[in-house]
């Protein structure tokens, strides 16, 4: 066993430097470095933000103007015969973007950029809304109808946009299936470790690995999330629908309970965020382009914003306008990353264990452990430690478990662009719970997969790449819908309004309206 994990390390040895290589281009080149101001932002950072700067503006800020009127749209209740309801593909693409990146992720970007990458999550964040509101309105454009539910995202987007190429949207499809996969070994991994952590802390012992408590966690996680994904995309919801509530809820109410108890240290997470964006600590390498990147890349692998990867939950609503779906997906950004990563942020600086006896060993440690002592310095000595530790990790496996639940589910949604016969979409699930199972395995092992898991940011930065762009050709689409939807004449949305005519689902919905009145 220890072979074949050794085997699969070696084979991904790579992908770490190639995804440093990709996220930082062409910044590791020193001609490029030597510029001035331009030299600290990478493609990956000037296509990221540069094009949340351009849309924010375009749409005239509408993470702002239309906020009021993204709540109302989740708020409204309406029966749907087709698709979900606009809060239930809220709630879908919330699973997938609280995950354990707002606990990992965060707390790794402090530990390398200093509490200042924070300031760049939350910069990145206002401008990811509106490229959040641009991809999710394309995925709503060009969604299609199966059965009762309907199907759409970047596979699909892609390939309308692109010249209705069929072999783009089977790439554009393969490309996040690959994504999925490469990432789904270490939500699997993180689940069961978290369940393990939990039992451990209530009972007070420590459980081996190959003990029985992981075996039945193990076989329960890949059962249920069979019975769950198989289900298609209304049974999913209405697992998300109860568990993404519960886990964001009990998260921020968690670390607001520390900071009650720790207000003397509101005033230090202040001044280190903001001090630490444009002077960064030489303790955290005291260079501005990495505070920055940190905080840019670890704020797109939280909220996705960009990635095009949270546009088959937008696409499955059945929303009365694209540009509805468009606001729900902004609003998701903001409750990921300026809401619960800033609750992270919150216990990690706050806690500030890097400065004191402890620090050496604190640097030393893993994510998770470190967001752990940060958590334990917050409570120090007392038996309320304990039980805030219970609750933050069975936070971590709640927000693990919505991510492999959702990288399944999506990646049958994207297989529907290569074909729509069941035996094939399910083959896709199956894999899934496949390579899910063998994180899970590797946890069991008590072996660490560090070299897979990288993957997840090279998949990140390459579906950026390729997402970006694709946003950009198709952005004309979206503005003709934005003006369309400001107008609020009471016209339904057709082909028509974005110079189309191949809208089937848009143009038989404006039919039935007609009929109705």
């Amino acid at each position: 066993m220890q072979a074949v994990f050794d085997a699969i390390n070696n084979i991904f040895r790579f992908i770490t430097p190639v995804s440093d290589f990709l996220w930082d281009f062409p910044t590791n080149f020193s001609w490029y470095a030597a510029l001035p101001v331009l030299g600290n932002f990478s493609l990956a950072i000037l296509l990221l933000v540069g094009s949340g700067i351009f849309f924010s503006f375009r749409l005239g800020f509408m993470q702002v103007t239309h906020f009021k009127k993204g709540i109302k749209t989740l708020t409204e209740k309406k029966q749907h015969e087709t698709g979900i309801s606009p809060l239930a593909a809220f709630f879908l693409s919330t699973a997938m973007r609280i995950g354990p990146g707002n606990i990992i992720g965060v707390t790794g970007a402090i530990a390398v950029g200093g509490p200042g990458a924070l300031f760049w999550m939350w910069v990145s964040a206002f401008f990811g809304m509106s490229v959040a509101y641009m991809e999710a309105t394309l995925a709503q454009i060009f969604k299609e109808k199966k059965d009762d539910e309907y199907v759409g995202g970047l596979p699909f987007y892609g390939r309308k946009i692109l010249g209705n190429k069929v072999w783009i949207g089977a790439a554009l499809s393969i490309l996040y299936i690959l994504y999925a996969f490469c990432c789904l070994p270490a939500q699997g991994f993180y689940v069961v470790e978290a369940i393990g952590a939990i039992a451990g802390t209530i009972t007070g012992t420590t459980f081996a690995p190959t003990s029985m408590l992981y075996y039945i966690t193990g076989a329960a996680v890949i059962v249920i999330t069979a019975f769950v994904a198989f289900g298609g995309i209304r049974k999913v919801t209405k697992i998300t629908d109860k568990m993404v509530p519960v886990m964001a809820v009990v998260y921020i109410a968690v670390v607001l309970i520390l900071i009650a108890v720790n207000l003397q240290r509101i005033p230090y997470f202040f001044a280190s965020v903001f001090g630490g964006a444009f002077q960064p600590q030489a303790f955290f390498g005291g260079v501005f382009g990495t505070v920055l990147a940190q905080g840019v890349k670890r704020g797109l692998m939280s909220n996705e914003a960009g990635q095009g990867t949270i546009t088959m939950s937008a696409a499955a609503s059945d929303s009365a306008h694209p540009c509805e779906q468009g606001n729900v997906a902004a609003l998701g950004v903001f409750l990921d990353t300026i809401v619960i990563c800033t609750m992270t942020g919150f216990v990690v600086v706050m806690a500030h264990v890097w400065t004191g006896a402890d620090a050496a060993a604190w640097m030393a440690m893993d994510k998770l452990p470190k967001f752990n002592a940060s958590v334990a310095e917050l409570t120090p000595g007392t038996a309320f430690n304990g039980i805030i530790t219970v609750l933050v990790t069975f936070c971590f496996a709640m927000f693990a478990y919505t991510c492999l639940l959702g990288m399944i589910s999506f990646s049958g949604i994207a297989a529907n662009r290569i074909s729509q016969k069941a035996g094939f979409i399910n083959a896709v699930r199956g894999l899934g719970l496949a390579v899910a199972l063998f994180g899970i395995l590797s946890r069991m092992a008590g072996l660490e997969l560090g070299n897979l898991w990288a993957f997840s940011d090279l998949g990140n930065i390459l579906i950026v790449y390729f997402n970006i762009p694709i946003v950009c050709v198709g952005a004309k689409y979206v503005f003709c819908a934005t003006r369309h939807y400001k107008k609020q004449d009471g016209t339904p949305f057709t082909s028509a309004v974005v110079g189309r005519d191949d809208l089937t689902v848009w143009d038989e919905k404006a039919k039935k309206i007609k009929i109705k009145r």
